[in-house]
């Protein structure tokens, strides 16, 4: 190879490393500035163990969550224990965000991404009430636009911080425990009655029924049945069943007055069990698919038996939180309640047609 080509072709690589070189360089310019940021956590040096409270509001209302010792309450349902596993699971959640994407945002991008008031602001406290942390959740992030975006779970979600407001965050959690609704973030165990002896039902009009059994294992009796009467025994099982799985949709704000809630005249149903408890449960009126309800229970537990003492134990975990939910205004599911309210003629068995 001649020296003269030999030239040619270095002057060549000149031209081209430094092409090259102008192409990297460009690309550097044209890269966002909080592109460095992409995958690190979005509230950085946020810690579970500082946070006392959480404070969520959005467009249709607000909720605070405080921690009271080794548990946490509704702040505006006058102290109704909040689930626990929900709420550790959002802080979790909220501790584990990460930065996916970083977009600049106009004043026009607020509304459109629901980052201005029609957003949701979740703020994180501490012991001395000061925040931690805080943001604003926005639209749902849709990888691919679906059929309805409002049922639709979501990718992620747009995020705003307060202290970054030219910029929006893209998280790939969407966030959906974000909410004020109280039905998703209280305790919904409700009453769970066990070794039911007796069973009453009234209804508003002073119509109702009574059924009752000798032992754990006797069958039903309904109480002033006639001869040609025969109680089903599978609707009474069910009747009494009830108060083993009455289990809460929600709690309704304690100013509620009785006659709004039809629990100025309610329906009565009562139940005692064979280890010494009487429950109460008043049922006012429908709200949607659930009743406005409330509830008592009375008596010191005394358990009989070989079993006893493991049954004493059992109770004496569970009464405290079942005595805690009187004096709450809840709101439970219909299908909890259908076979506690039929009425006194639909506990009977049919009767067989003559031959």
């Amino acid at each position: 190879m001649s020296a003269r080509v030999l030239a040619v072709l270095a002057v060549l690589l000149a031209v081209l490393g430094g092409g090259a070189l102008l192409i990297r360089e460009q690309g550097k310019a044209q890269r966002p500035a909080a592109s460095g940021t992409l995958g690190q956590p979005l509230l950085k040096g946020l810690k579970a163990a500082e946070i006392a409270a959480i404070s969520i509001r959005d467009a249709k209302g607000a909720i605070t969550l405080a921690r009271k010792e080794d548990r946490w309450i509704v702040a505006e349902r006058d102290g109704f224990p909040a689930d626990l596993d929900k709420v550790r699971d959002f802080v979790l959640k909220a501790i584990e965000l990460k930065i996916g994407q970083v977009e600049p945002l106009g004043e026009k991008d607020r509304a459109r991404l629901e980052l201005d008031a029609s957003g949701t602001t979740v703020e994180f406290q501490g012991a001395d009430g000061k925040p931690l942390a805080r943001l604003v959740a926005g639209k749902k992030h849709f990888k691919r636009e679906p059929d309805d975006p409002a049922k639709a779970l979501g990718d992620g979600r747009f995020v705003l911080l307060p202290q970054d407001t030219k910029q929006v965050y893209i998280v790939s959690d969407p966030l959906s425990q974000a909410t004020s609704r109280t039905s998703e973030w209280i305790g919904k165990a409700g009453l769970a009655a066990e070794k039911v002896k007796s069973v009453e039902y009234r209804a508003a009009d002073g119509t109702g029924w009574k059924i009752e059994r000798s032992g754990d294992n006797a069958d039903w009796k309904l109480a002033g049945a006639r001869a040609d009467e025969k109680l089903e025994t599978s609707k009474a099982n069910a009747a009494a069943y009830s108060f083993a799985i009455l289990d809460i949709a929600d709690v309704a704000a304690k100013s509620m007055p009785p006659e709004a809630s039809g629990l100025a005249k309610p329906a009565v149903a009562t139940a005692t069990t064979f280890d010494g408890l009487t429950y109460g449960l008043k049922i006012g009126k429908a709200e949607g698919d659930n009743f406005y309800a409330s509830v008592s229970l009375e008596g010191a537990p005394k358990p009989e038996g070989k079993d006893a003492e493991e049954r004493m134990k059992k109770l004496q975990e569970r009464l405290p939180r079942e005595r805690a939910l009187a004096g709450h205004t809840l709101l439970i599911s219909k299908s909890k309640l259908d076979d506690l309210q039929k009425k006194r003629a639909e506990l009977l068995a049919a009767k067989q047609a003559k031959k």
